[in-house]
Formats: structure tokens, sequence, C-alpha cells
């Protein structure tokens, strides 16, 4: 089915198929039929319209069965609403079927009043209201209601009013001219294909709400290129017989310039409306009152497209008095600030289509169809992602792909990286040239350094500047040029907006270039020391240069210079840059970001105090410089991978420092005492520092809420694990002997990761609310502490019947306790040779045959053994097949996940039976007679060598509300139940936090899941299991 047809089913069916008519007409034959039916029916002959003709019909007091389908057979029913109309019981009934159908199917309903008064109609009063009440006499009360109803209902709908008529044979040219109109407005097909617009239809319906006899405005606000349009033509195309009067007024950007007479262009911006939406060329009109003269009883549906002056709405749509009961303005705009000026409070916001409409958007216009061609499906994934699913993007390229060859494909890749397609600039240009100067500025400066910044550091940096930040983000938001989220506090800039500001810098003029991005031109600015003044910004991308000597005087004509970006695009390249001993840093700089320094330190001269990032990856540094420095401004340092750094800076001034990070700083031996200072740093990132010793013993900040020190190999000591804040912590395969914390830990879901500690024999006193073998808490969903070797005992049992644990080569476990403390709660994964004595029902092999039993729960029991046909890239998998009472037809099936490769001998699985109903409406049947469990290796990588099972005595013990969040998060750590899907998309939302967090796999993971929110739990994960995220993607 087309999509217009599809959307016409549910609101608007009734034009979307062929009809036996076009016109039924409802009337008092007495009244009309010689007079006024017979001109109208003649001059619809002549126009080439179909009428029902209703004399073969036999009246009676009821409405026929072929008088129905008639009605239904007519795309448009004209009632002519005479003196006697209502004196017929027939013509009351009719007009209640023709209501009806214009409810339920979307028919076109048209109104003459042929000398009578519309408010005598609605009111049932005067000599009208006489006939309808001597009708009503012997009636029903159900009957008189329904009937008055439908009258009140057909008053309402503005229709020709014979009595304003002079010339009656105008009047009957001007209703066939009008029914051709509707005829001819059939159900477009340019709307076929249109990947994601019924969801964006149903929405704007919604708002919209025609059956709604009041006015309503509604908006469609979102980012240029987005699609507005598009929702709004549909929106016009389907919906316009609904309406007496419809436009569409395109191209509004522009039509209302400053410095000009507003008088006058409100006066032209009328005159044209009224052209439009009355077919009448050349209108002229001299005040601002006709709109609402001509207008005001009209049903009109307007659509203002591209709205991006107050001063437009106040001329075409001031007030919602000046339209008709019924009437809808719908208004496009990429500024939400002037809906809130003009109080238009019903918005839609469009939002950007997921990757999996992106992808099908780029098809459409690449292949025609909604999926690519053989041998460009990743082609055609990289190029969605190119244009950052953006519609416009994705319209433009694929059309410029079609018919285009692989190596042709991999060409324009290559451009899409650097160069904006024209068409897509001229789009997302306008609303770049509609902000002020300093607006402009703002932008550019997050365009080429601050997209995905945090807002309250962007602020920070211009603090000393012209500039208005908290003003000029907040127009940025409002005219969809950027996003705020994360509570809004992250900056948002979509990729191909950025191209657009990068391509607005090349277009400047060379002397007037607040920043500069041009590789070649800042070699010769920074070798020859010809900065301006005007300078704000060098953004240095080194790929394409061989080599450059900067001069020691490079920085000091740029005073202004606050922003300063050296970096390096593409892996290949020879590029060499000499920096002097004695060269100068800017003293305001505020953001330092300059990856592979290639100095051991800064210049002595180099002053800090008003640096707000400091970013230097990759660099040469032995130690940043020397004694106490001031550093209020002071919100992010990040060195990570300075192999050679040996030492930190005294940080006591860095009273606001937020983010340390120093991941891969191998030589660095220790944290200076001044760390334990920073009462505001919130995450500390030091993975694979493998000398680092020592940590400040008072390193306990209120302030902390990340920590990750994966690797720390000769770190065995940990003190500031004590402060309520921490919601992750990793300290993965360090030397830590021994882990104590405070009890007093806020319920929250937190995130503990201990991979391959192996000296860690003892943990105590563990939070209730984070994880803690001792004291294990209630809300514990999953357990997992493989290779650690030295675990002993965990003495507190679990409460929660969905809970896992796993312990894969945990060879020193008292595991007899853990099977006894689990046996009536969740699953478990731990070494044993056998099945335990506590499981009853045994069978050496694969297969288990349990009797009847009272119970319907139970607990089952495996011992799994490796063989040479594990491997290490991908995960075993376990099928489970159940039969109950031999009726193999509808046996259950049921698959489990496990990370064998690492298991060094046999290890137990054990599962309850309640695994097999979480997905189904009911459990085992309450009576039943066998149940055969058979298990097997999906991959013949392990062998079940021995089952047993056990039921419970215990109903309740396993009466518990699914969660589906822990049961996901169960399967993804792995050796649990399987599906990751749900959990990966999830993790997939996060994309941007996991550039920060490890890609090697969690083996120890404790998760508090505060109530059933998956999203919640997700960003609770501080390290990814890269094989099964790999594996699944």
């Amino acid at each position: 089915m087309s999509l217009s047809s599809s959307l016409m089913a549910s609101s608007s069916s009734f034009t979307s198929r062929n009809y036996s008519y076009n016109v039924f007409a409802s009337f008092h034959g007495p009244d009309v039929r010689k007079t006024l039916l017979s001109h109208i029916r003649e001059q619809f002959t002549l126009s080439g319209i179909t009428m029902f003709d209703d004399q073969v019909i036999v009246r009676s007091a009821t409405i026929a069965p072929s008088l129905t389908e008639a009605i239904k057979e007519s795309r448009i029913s004209i009632v002519i609403l005479s003196k006697n109309y209502a004196s017929s019981s027939w013509c009351l009934n009719e007009l209640v079927e023709i209501l009806e159908c214009k409810k339920a199917m979307g028919q076109m309903v048209m109104t003459i009043f042929y000398g009578v008064d519309p408010s005598d109609v609605r009111k049932q009063s005067g000599e009208f209201g006489i006939s309808f009440n001597e009708t009503c006499a012997s009636k029903t009360d159900e009957e008189r209601q329904k009937w008055s109803k439908a009258l009140n209902e057909v008053g309402n709908i503005a229709g020709e009013d014979f009595l304003r008529w002079s010339n009656e044979a105008k009047m009957i040219k001007k209703i066939a001219r009008d029914v051709s109109n509707k005829l001819n407005a059939t159900p477009s097909r340019d709307f076929d294909g249109m990947v994601g617009l019924e969801a964006h239809l149903r929405e704007m319906e919604s708002l919209l709400d025609f059956d709604d006899d009041g006015v309503k405005v509604v908006a469609i606000s979102g980012p240029a290129g987005i699609g507005k349009t598009t929702i709004a033509r549909a929106i016009h195309s389907l919906h316009s017989y609904r309406f007496q009067l419809t436009c569409f007024v395109d191209n509004l950007r522009g039509s209302y310039p400053n410095g000009f007479d507003e008088y006058g262009l409100k006066l032209r911006l009328q005159e044209e409306f009224l052209s439009n939406i009355l077919k009448q060329d050349g209108i002229r009109i001299c005040h601002l009152g006709v709109i609402e003269e001509r207008l005001h009883d009209q049903r009109v549906l307007i659509i203002l497209d591209d709205v991006n002056n107050i001063k437009q709405l106040e001329a075409l749509a001031g007030d919602i008095s000046w339209f008709g009961r019924g009437s809808r303005v719908v208004v496009t705009t990429e500024n939400k600030e002037l809906l809130q000026q003009h109080g238009i409070n019903n918005t839609y916001h469009v939002e950007f289509p997921s990757r999996r409409d992106a992808h099908e958007i780029l098809c459409r216009y690449a292949f025609k169809q909604s999926y690519p061609h053989a041998g460009f499906e990743e082609l055609a994934l990289q190029v969605t992602d190119l244009c950052g699913n953006l519609p416009l993007g994705l319209r433009v390229v694929g059309s410029s792909l079609r018919g285009k060859k692989e190596d042709e494909w991999e060409d324009v890749m290559n451009r899409l990286e650097s160069v904006l397609d024209r068409d897509i600039e001229e789009v997302l240009r306008v609303g770049y040239e509609s902000l002020d100067e300093n607006e402009q500025t703002l932008f550019l400066h997050i365009a080429v350094f601050l997209n995905y910044e945090d807002g309250n550091i962007v602020k920070t940096m211009f603090d000393d500047g012209d500039l208005d930040v908290k003003h000029g983000l907040k127009v940025l938001e409002n005219r969809s040029l950027i996003e705020l989220y994360d509570k809004k506090e992250t900056i948002k800039m979509h990729r191909l907006l950025q191209q657009m500001g990068i391509k607005a810098i090349h277009k400047q003029e060379p002397w007037k270039r607040r920043i500069l991005i041009d590789a070649p031109e800042i070699c010769d600015v920074l070798e020859h020391a010809k900065g301006t003044r005007v300078i704000s910004g060098i953004s240095f991308d080194t790929s394409d240069i061989d080599e450059v000597s900067i001069s020691p005087r490079a920085f000091r004509r740029m005073p202004k210079l606050r922003f300063l970006r050296v970096y390096k695009s593409k892996e290949a390249g020879n590029d060499v840059v000499h920096i002097p001993e004695d060269m100068e840093f800017p003293r305001r700089l505020r953001l330092l970001h300059w990856e592979a320094y290639p100095n051991k330190c800064l210049h002595p001269s180099f002053h800090p105090e008003y640096l707000v990032k400091l970013d230097m990856q990759d660099s040469q540094l032995e130690y940043l410089w020397q004694g106490t420095q001031p550093l209020t401004n002071l919100k992010e340092i990040d060195l990570q991978r300075s192999f050679h750094l040996k030492e930190l800076p005294d940080l006591s001034n860095a009273t606001n420092l937020k983010g340390l990070y120093l991941s891969y700083c191998q030589s660095l031996v220790e944290l200076p005492p001044s760390c334990s200072r920073l009462h505001k740093l919130k995450d500390l990132w030091m993975d694979h520092c493998t000398n680092l010793q020592v940590i400040p013993a008072h390193m306990n900040l209120e302030s902390l809420k990340r920590v990750s020190m994966k690797g720390c190999s000769r770190l065995r000591h940990i003190p500031f694990m004590s402060k309520n804040n921490i919601r992750q912590m990793d300290i993965s395969e360090t030397a830590v002997e021994d882990v104590a914390t405070s009890t007093s830990l806020r319920t929250r879901p937190l995130s503990y990761s201990m991979i391959g500690c192996r000296k860690l024999k003892e943990i105590t006193h563990l939070p209730k609310k984070l994880t803690s073998l001792p004291e294990l808490p209630s809300q514990l969903m999953l357990l997992s502490a493989n290779d650690c070797e030295s675990l002993e005992e965990v003495a507190s049992p679990l409460h929660n019947p969905n809970a896992r644990m796993s312990f894969t080569n945990c060879f020193k476990l008292r595991h007899q306790a853990i099977i006894q403390q689990w046996f009536c709660l969740g699953s478990a994964f731990l070494p044993g040779r056998q099945v335990p004595p506590e499981f009853d029902h045994r069978a050496r092999g694969s297969s288990l045959t349990l009797a009847h039993s009272a119970s319907t729960r139970f607990k089952v029991c495996l011992v799994l053994l490796p063989n040479h046909q594990i491997r290490e890239d991908r995960s075993s998998q376990l099928l489970c097949r159940r039969v109950v009472n031999g009726d193999v037809a509808n046996s259950d099936d049921k698959s489990f996940y496990f990370d064998l490769s690492r298991c060094r001998a046999e290890h137990l699985f054990i599962f309850p039976s309640g695994l097999f109903e979480e997905d189904e409406e009911e459990g085992l049947p309450e009576v039943h007679r066998e149940i055969v469990f058979e298990f097997s290796s999906k991959y013949n990588d392990f062998d079940v060598v021995e089952c047993g099972a056990k039921f419970s005595t215990d109903e309740n013990s396993y009466e518990s509300e699914s969660d589906q969040a822990a049961t996901t998060i169960a399967s993804f750590m792995g050796a649990m139940n399987a599906d990751p899907t749900p959990i990966i998309a999830s993790l997939m939302e996060y994309e941007s936090m996991k550039a920060k967090y490890s890609n090697e796999r969690a083996e120890i993971q404790l998760v508090i899941v505060n109530g059933d929110n998956q999203q919640t739990c997700c960003r609770t994960i501080s390290s990814l299991v890269s094989s099964v995220y790999s594996r699944y993607l």
C-alpha cells in the first residue's frame, strides 16, 4: 500500500479509494428539486461532475440501504437546507448518515442554506424549528437528540447562503467550481516511500485534533534539513479536503527584511496571502483587518513555512479570531524563540531519524529501494554516518550516488570527510546568516573547538571576552543550530553544521579571520610571526604538512588568542613540528590542546592562570611546570599516553578541577599530595599507569564520581573508597590485597570492577548498596568475580530471586556454601566436578528425566567440561530443550551463553526453572507426568558431563517480579541467560562515554539496579565486554 493510502486509512480513508459518485445531495424534494437542484445538476453535468440520482429510490420513514450505500460511495455530500428540510425524517436520517461518514471515513461535506438562516438550523428555531418540532412530536427522545445534534453540526459548516446572492446562476457556478477543486485534490503519491513520515504525521494529527471545532495553531520545529517542510506539505496534501479554504505559504524566510516600512511590508504579505488562499490574482488591500473580515467565518488550513521573523506571524496569523471554527494554522521554523513570543504552545519538534531509518532514506535515493545492492552494504552504512542522519544530507548525497560504482562511492566518501555539498550548505547556511555577529562568532568557535564540550567549561572560556555566552547558547539552541543534552550541560553541534561553519571561515577575508584553520596559512603565520590582533583561535591539523619550525615570537602579535589546538587527523604522514625552547604561549590562553607535544616541559614563562582546559595527549612531556601556579580556572587536565611523564605539578590552586585523565602515563610513580585538595574532582582516570605506587593517603574526596585504575600493576593500596559519591570504580589488574570501605553509600546504581586481582584475599565492610562479598546488598542483580584465584569466602546470602553469580576459575572459593545459600534463588556459575548432593535427581550425560511432582518449580545443575574445540573469539552456547508430558511438538527451547575459553576445569551451571517461563504467560501445567531435559553444545566445544535437579518445597521462594534489565545485564556479563540486544542498544546511546572507558572485559561486575530503569543501569557499567560487544554489533 502506498504511504498516502496507508496514512489516509486511519484519518481520511474516504479519499484514498475509487467511488461510484462524485456527489450525493441531501435535500427536501418539494422545496428544491425543480428549481435549485435542477440547475445544479445541469451545471454539474457541464463540469463533468457525477451526481447520485435518487429518483429511483422509494421514500419511506427510514433511510433505505441503497441510499446508505450511495452516501458511502460518494466523495462529497452536499446538504441543501431549505425551510421544510426538517419536516422530513427521511432527510434527517440522511443527514445523520452523512455526518457519520464524515467522522468515520473523512467524507467531505458542503452546505447550501436555501432560504433559511444558518442560525435557525443550528438552534432549530424560527420556521425551520417549527417544522423540526412537528417531525419530532411522534418520535423518541433519543431520535430527537440525534437529529438535533446533527442539525447543530451541519449548521456550523460554513457554506453558500442563498439569501446573500443576488444572482443564483453565479452561486451555482461557484458551487460547481468548489466541488471541482475538492475533487481535484486527490491524495498525493508524492510522499510514497518517505521513511518515517507516517510516525511524524501521527504526532501532528494528534496535535491538530481535526475533530475539535476550536481554532488551533501548531508549530513544527527542528534544524534545517530535518524534514519540517515535507511534514507540512504532507499535512496540507492529505487533509485539505477537510477545509473550505487552504493555502501553503512557502519560502517566508527573507520576506520581512529589516529596515523597511513595517506597515507596508505587512500589507504586502497579507495581499500575497489573500491572493493565494482566495485563488484571486492581484488582490490589493488598504488596511490590516482584511484577513479577519474575509476569513472569520471560513474553516481554513494555513501552512506558514520557514518562518524566521515574528512580524510574519503577526501579519498572517495575528490572532485565532481571524479564522472560522475548526481552522488550523501550521507554522514551521528553526527558531523556537519565535513560537514562545507568539504564544504557540503546541509544538512538534522533529528529531533526527534513527540509524536504521537514516540508512533506509539513503537507500531510497541511492538504490530506489529500502536496502542496498549486494556489495554496497558497508559503503551505505558509512555514508549514512557521514551524513549524520540528516534527511537533507541523505537525500542529496544518496541521489548523487545513484548508479555509481563502488570505487566512485569511495571517492564521494573521501570528499564528504572534508567538503560540504553545495546544496546542503545553502540550506544550512541560512540559519547561520540570521545570527548577529557575536552569535556567529560563538557558533564558529563551537564548530572548531568546543563541540561536545561541557557548557560550563565553554562559559568559563569566554569569561574575559565580550561575548554573552549564556545568551548566545540559548539563541543557538532556539534556532536548532546546537543541542544541549545531558541535563543541558553538554553542547552538541551536528557534523554537517560543523562543516558549514568551517566553510564559512574559509570564505572570510584573510585579514578579518578570528579563527585560523588552514594548515598552510597557519604554517606561514607561526614560522614568520605574522599573527594579528584579531586572531582568537588556531586549529592546526599537521597531517598534511611535512615540517614546520615555529618562531619564538609566533604568538606575540596575537594577544587575543584564547584557543590553541594542534592535532593530527590522519595516522599517515611524516609531519614534524619544531618548537623553540624559548617559545612563549599567549598569557590569556583558555584552551591548550596540543597532541604529541615534542618538548619535555612547557616554557618557564608559561602562565596557566587563565587556562580552563589542558589537553596534551601523546606528548613527550616529563613534567609541566615547576612550582605552584595560579590555576583557579583550570577544569580539566588530559595527559593520557604521555609515556615519559614523571611527575605532576603542585595542583593545590586547581580548586575547580573536575577531570584528571592520566591513563598510560607509564613513568608516573605517584600522585602529588596536592591532589587530596581537589575538592571538585569528579573523574580520575589512571588506567595502565604501570609504575604508579603512591596515592595520597587523604584522597577521600566527596566530589569523586568515577575512578579507574585498571592495570596499575604496582598499586597495592587504594585509600579513597570511603566517600559516598563514587559511582564507578575499576581497580582491575592491580596488586591490591585488601579493600575496605564505608557502609554509608547512597542508594544509587554503582559499578565496581576488579578484573584479575590475583592477590586479593579479603574484602571487608563493603557498603550494602554497592557490592559486598561479606554483606551483599539486597538489590544486587549481578556478581561476576571471574579469575579471583585467592577469593575464599562469600559470607552473606543474596535475597534477590533474579540475581546472577559467576565465579569462573575461583578454585579456592568455598562453593558448597554458595550452592546452599543460592539454592532457592538465582543462577550461579562456579567451579565443580560433580552435581552437589542437594540435587536429588541426577543423571550422567546430557539428558535428565523428572517424574511427577506436586511442585512446578525446581533448580537444575549441570557439570560442563570445555574441550579442544573451544575458541576465544566466540561465546559457547548451551542449547536446552524441555519436553513436558511427551509433547514434543510444543517443546521449549532456550539458549545460554558462556565464555568457557578461560575455564581451566569443569564448572557447574545452576539455574532455576523460572528461566523457561520468563518469556511465557504460563509456566508448567499444574499436573505433569514427566519432564525431559536435553542439553547440548551448539558448537560442540564442551561436554555436559552430568545433570541434576531438585524440586522446590517452597513455592514462594520463586515469587518475584520479572526484571528484564537485570536479566539482560547478566547475559551481557557472560555466563548467564542470553540475548544481549537490548543492553547493546542502550550502550550505543552512551557511545560518547565509551571513549573514557576501557574496552577490556569486566570480569568482576557488581551492579545494583535501583528500580527497573535499564538505561540508568547502562550508565553504571564502567568497563564494556569487548568480545560480546563486537560480536553482537
